[in-house]
């Protein structure tokens, strides 16, 4: 092999040209699912009944419910698929609600692609394995679930995180939770970063932004007396999970899945292995301690490079998918655009290792339904690239601690 070809093959195509030729390749590969996989129908009809139920003027949420059961996301996503139902003539429409949603599929690897190529950190050739998804784009063009949805804000936020643009980040992120809850496993690491970027001062400012929006959403349900139900219901921390939809504990049993010993040791081990990755993430600004005094003081204030922000916000929604109470299949849009990012950051990786783990992830997720061997390949596969993030050199280690004053918005 020449040694141009060789170079060729460790610089790629020009940026733009990948860029874009995988955004079109995404666009044709909807379409083709769309004319030739029938749709198969799941919650889309109950997303329909619930929403009409809100446009027909009913404003309490413990009596609004669908074929699925009764409504459980928060106010945003109630406005959006109303506005899908308005579009799709009452949800009677599929082929327009799945062109819609090959939209946000597109959008979606836009945003990612921006991510991937604005950090610079990952090679040309992970980026097509965000093609390679059965699961996805079921998940997007023949089931029209919310989950990729609320993904979608939450993948602009952390853009606009990166260019110091924190109010609209803010905005952007809260809007994310105001679809879909499974954002908050995003929250400790938005958090810190928040913190770290505009101290004290500027994160209960941007606080403010994101909870006014919060309240905003809920106003029609507060105006009108339903303020308590809405919240309890919106963000329903307590709910009950089937053994038969699990995807990621089959193997321990129904028995154990069930108990509250399980979901008590879970949460556990949640929050210790998020705080042994803060301490990672904290290291290379002097620390945890460093990082809170620096931060309590009110100039401090610090640009934060983009490869920093991604692993901290992908690896700590990962630690939170991999100590989840359960998983369904649609959750996989939770995590997945992060996959080949996180993989390929993991020096301490072979490559082989790292296209047999996104394959093998990709497998369980296609399981249906999910076996004791599935759950526990997919469990495996997590905790490994845990550990790899965890043992790999924390992100920004080369560059200064020092916090430097910029203005912030």
């Amino acid at each position: 092999m020449s040694t141009r070809t060789i170079q060729w093959l460790l610089e790629g195509p020009p940026v733009w040209i990948l860029f874009w030729g995988i955004l079109i390749a995404e666009k044709a590969l909807c379409l083709a699912i769309l004319y030739g996989v029938s749709y198969t129908e799941i919650d889309w009809q109950a997303y329909m009944q619930q929403t009409m139920q809100f446009m027909g003027g009913e404003r309490d949420y413990s009596a609004i419910s669908g074929g699925t059961g009764p409504l459980v996301y928060p106010a945003g996503f109630v406005y959006i698929f109303s506005l899908l139902n308005w579009v799709t003539g009452g949800g009677k429409s599929i082929v327009l609600a799945q062109w819609i949603f090959a939209d946000f599929a597109v959008l979606t690897m836009y945003i990612v692609l921006t991510l991937y190529t604005t950090s610079k950190k990952i090679p040309w050739y992970a980026l097509p394995l965000l093609l390679l998804s059965k699961r996805i784009h079921s998940i997007f063009i023949l089931r029209l679930f919310n989950d990729p949805v609320a993904m979608i804000p939450l993948y602009f936020s952390i853009y606009t995180l990166s260019k110091q643009q924190f109010t609209i980040s803010a905005a952007l992120f809260s809007l994310a939770l105001s679809v879909k809850m499974n954002i908050l496993l995003f929250a400790p690491a938005y958090a810190l970063l928040m913190f770290q970027s505009v101290g004290i001062l500027g994160s209960l400012k941007n606080a403010f932004v994101a909870i006014s929006l919060q309240l905003a959403v809920a106003l029609p349900f507060i105006a009108a007396g339903h303020g308590a139900s809405y919240f309890a219901n919106a963000f329903e921390f307590g709910r009950q999970f089937l053994f038969v939809w699990t995807v990621n504990w089959r193997f321990v049993g129904a028995a154990v899945f069930t108990s509250t010993v399980f979901s008590k040791v879970l949460v556990a081990m949640h929050l210790i292995v998020l705080f042994v990755f803060i301490v990672k993430w904290t290291r290379c600004f002097g620390g945890l301690g460093n990082v809170i005094r620096q931060g309590l003081k009110s100039n401090a204030v610090q640009k934060l490079d983009l490869d920093y922000i991604l692993l901290t916000m992908f690896t700590c929604n990962l630690v939170g998918i991999t100590f989840a109470r359960s998983l369904h299949y649609q959750f996989y849009a939770w995590y997945f655009h992060s996959l080949p990012y996180l993989l390929f950051r993991c020096k301490n990786l072979m490559f082989p290792v790292k296209i047999a783990m996104f394959f093998t992830i990709e497998y369980c997720w296609n399981v249906y339904p999910s076996t004791s061997v599935s759950s526990i390949l997919l469990f495996a596969c997590h905790l490994i690239l845990l550990s790899a993030l965890l043992l790999q050199p924390t992100a920004g280690a080369k560059q200064s601690a020092a916090y430097k004053p910029t203005k912030a918005e």
